[in-house]
Formats: C-alpha cells, sequence, structure tokens
C-alpha cells in the first residue's frame, strides 16, 4: 500500500479484498431495505443487519466507532445522517428512510447507503431520493485518473442544487480502507478552499451526497449522534465505495446480482 499526500493507495489484491467486503455489506443492506414497509419499527433493521453479520462473519464498520452503539445507522425522515434504530419507531406509510452501512472483512472496511420511500410516497419525496441519487451517479463519475477532488465535489454541487436541493456542508465523504475514514475528505459541495487535488489510481473513496428539501444547516440531537435538518424538512442520502482505477471508476458497493 503506497501513500499520496498521506492518502492511502491500495493495490490490486487489496481492491480485490474491499469488493469482496463491499460485496458482503450491500448484500446485508439490501436486504435491510427489502424490509422496510409501514409499520415495521426500525429496531428490526438492526437485527437484520446482526444477524447477516455473524452468517457472513463479518464485523459491523459501525459499531463502536467512536463510541457508536449500534450495527446501522436508521435515518428517517428529517434525519440527516447518524440516526439510532428504535424499538418504538414505527414506519409510517410515506416516510422515507436512509440505511447507512459497512462491515468490516479481512481487515478492510465497507461503507455504503441508500435512501428508500416506505410504501407509496409523495412525488415530492420520490423526487428528491432520486436527484440524491443521480447526484451520487454525477460524482462517482468524475473519480478517474486526470480529474482532481473537486471535480467531484463539483459535480454533486451542480445536480443537487440545479434540481433546487439543499446540499448538507456538515457532513462529508471520505477515504476509505483498512479504517472506516481515511483521507481525503469528500465535500459534496465547492468553495474557495477547495482543493484541486489530483486523483490517481488506487484510491477509494465513499463518496455520500446528502441532500435536503430546505436548508442546509443540521442540528445534533441530544444523544450527541442524531442530525436533523434545522427546519425540519426531508433529507435523503446515498453513498458508494469508489475504486479510482486507471480505466476508470469501480463501484465497489453495487447492488448484489
Amino acid at each position: 500500500m503506497k501513500k499520496f499526500r498521506g492518502i492511502f493507495l491500495k493495490n490490486d489484491n487489496e481492491i480485490a479484498v474491499m469488493r469482496e467486503a463491499n460485496r458482503i455489506g450491500r448484500s446485508i443492506l439490501d436486504a435491510v431495505c427489502d424490509a422496510v414497509r409501514p409499520g415495521v419499527p426500525t429496531m428490526r433493521f438492526e437485527e437484520i443487519a446482526q444477524d447477516m453479520c455473524r452468517t457472513w462473519k463479518v464485523r459491523p464498520a459501525f459499531q463502536g466507532y467512536c463510541g457508536y452503539p449500534y450495527a446501522l445507522c436508521c435515518s428517517v425522515n428529517e434525519v440527516v445522517v447518524h440516526g439510532f434504530p428504535s424499538e418504538t419507531r414505527k414506519l409510517v406509510e410515506g416516510d422515507l428512510v436512509s440505511i447507512d452501512f459497512g462491515v468490516i472483512f479481512e481487515g478492510f472496511f465497507s461503507d455504503c447507503a441508500r435512501t428508500v420511500g416506505v410504501g407509496e410516497v409523495s412525488g415530492d419525496i420520490a423526487r428528491l431520493i432520486r436527484i440524491t441519487e443521480e447526484s451520487l451517479a454525477a460524482g462517482v463519475a468524475e473519480a478517474r485518473p486526470g480529474n482532481t477532488l473537486r471535480d467531484i465535489c463539483a459535480a454533486v454541487q451542480k445536480h443537487a442544487e440545479g434540481h433546487g436541493y439543499a446540499v448538507i456542508r456538515r457532513f462529508v465523504g471520505h477515504g476509505v480502507g483498512r479504517s472506516l475514514h481515511e483521507k481525503p475528505e469528500i465535500p459534496n459541495f465547492t468553495s474557495a478552499l477547495s482543493l484541486p487535488l489530483p486523483l490517481k489510481a488506487g484510491m477509494v473513496l465513499a463518496i455520500e451526497p446528502m441532500l435536503a428539501m430546505g436548508t442546509w444547516e443540521v442540528e445534533v440531537l441530544s444523544d450527541n449522534w442524531t442530525a436533523v435538518t434545522k427546519d425540519r424538512k426531508p433529507a435523503a442520502h446515498c453513498e458508494h465505495s469508489v475504486a479510482v482505477l486507471p480505466h476508470g471508476p469501480e463501484i465497489l458497493s453495487l447492488p448484489a446480482a
């Protein structure tokens, strides 16, 4: 494993391990999302994730990280990220729920997230989810040698804001590998401070747009984890772990075939 400006560059063998880590993680995320329906307590998603981690003989990536108590993050409606699963919070028709999840496999981390609607959702909610997914795809498409980190950030921001959504600024994407959060940070927006960091083959990046219907400002609740939009309008979150390869980006966390 080489380094470039403090960023770990993975070799082919390490990317192969991360490909398997993400395959497992995405399979579990798929199963969790398949269980989303009205009336289900969000703790049910935690149970599914824990059971499947035991089946696959992997560890949840989030549990214990900086004291986080659960295997996954379950964020409903105005919760942007880091929502706790709950026995008492039952999903309601028309909600949206973001599930963020990863595993540790042979010393490497996976990381991915998806937002899904609960039952029949409004056109506004469906559009928020779709544009968040499209913003992620726009960012991923720029993750290739010869481009810069700023190209990823700008692509996400342009697509999101071009469709009228606010880009959350407090939380950003990141490198991923032997640690859950590695350099570089990957904002979903650009600023005067954005550095045109060259993208190099061997980088593995967790790109994760978070979009809101209202303001980009957030508040963190008293549990010191749950982040909600300040105006309490809905937000969505989608994430892929992406390897920068000589020929372009490879999404490691695609849905299981």
